[in-house]
């Protein structure tokens, strides 16, 4: 295949949310439409934090390896934007804020003692692959990020709507993503556009991106397993 112009790579990167992106994910339809039990929402909540609370790790250990000041100075924001910056709450403790609203211990949510096997596997997977793979690789899986903006207003709008257990402070986690998520992605794709200069690189941030899609569709998987139908949560996993 050509090597593709870099608005071409933008539109095969945008292919794959729309056929992908775990909005999609029946678990999710029936979280944004108000289907769900609250312990039900409450396992999303729980199993979530582990997928929160990693990715200032996933950002951390790809910041390491960034070769310039300019680079390392903007995915330093990333980890403040979910450790905060000792002055404001990041994401991680306010979706620590979420998980009290529903009515879990916070001290039993994190020592992820009730975390779904497929929860762990998946968000391990993503971790290692930021650690493991070329910059432009790891820069290229968060490119997911194109698509949050649709689901955050869905979910909020969805829950708020749905569920008499939750509120708009409930769900205070999401706010500043709707701004934080766009500046991400303009210096994401950006640097994907202009550094995946031959169709192999190409490739390569294509395959980042549909990975990326599937772990987040795979933690829906073991949710929608454990805790919808059939209803089977596996041994030492948290149970209503």
């Amino acid at each position: 295949m050509n090597l593709a112009t870099p608005e071409e790579l933008e539109g095969e990167l945008r292919a794959i949310g729309a056929e992908r992106y775990h909005i999609l994910h029946p678990f999710h339809r029936l979280l944004h439409t108000g289907k769900l039990t609250k312990p039900q929402v409450q396992a999303w909540a729980l199993n979530r934090y582990y997928y929160q609370a990693s990715i200032p790790a996933k950002d951390a250990s790809l910041l390491a390896r960034l070769p310039t000041t300019d680079l390392r100075r903007e995915w330093r924001r990333r980890i403040e934007d979910h450790d905060g910056d000792g002055s404001k709450p990041g994401g991680v403790e306010r979706w620590l804020v979420l998980t009290d609203s529903l009515g879990l211990d916070r001290d039993y949510v994190v020592s992820l003692a009730g975390l779904l096997p497929g929860t762990r596997f998946a968000v391990d997977a993503y971790v290692h692959f930021v650690r493991e793979r070329s910059v432009l690789e790891a820069i290229a899986s968060s490119l997911t990020e194109m698509f949050s903006p649709n689901i955050i207003q869905e979910r909020v709008a969805g829950m708020l709507r749905g569920y008499d257990f939750v509120s708009e402070e409930t769900l205070a986690y999401f706010t500043p993503r709707l701004t934080q998520a766009p500046q991400d992605v303009d210096f994401a794709l950006g640097y994907v556009k202009e550094h995946a200069d031959t169709r192999e690189k190409q490739e390569l941030c294509l395959a980042a991106l549909r990975f990326k899609c599937d772990l987040l569709w795979a933690q829906l998987d073991a949710l929608h397993h454990a805790y919808v139908a059939p209803g089977l949560p596996p041994p030492g996993a948290w149970r209503p």
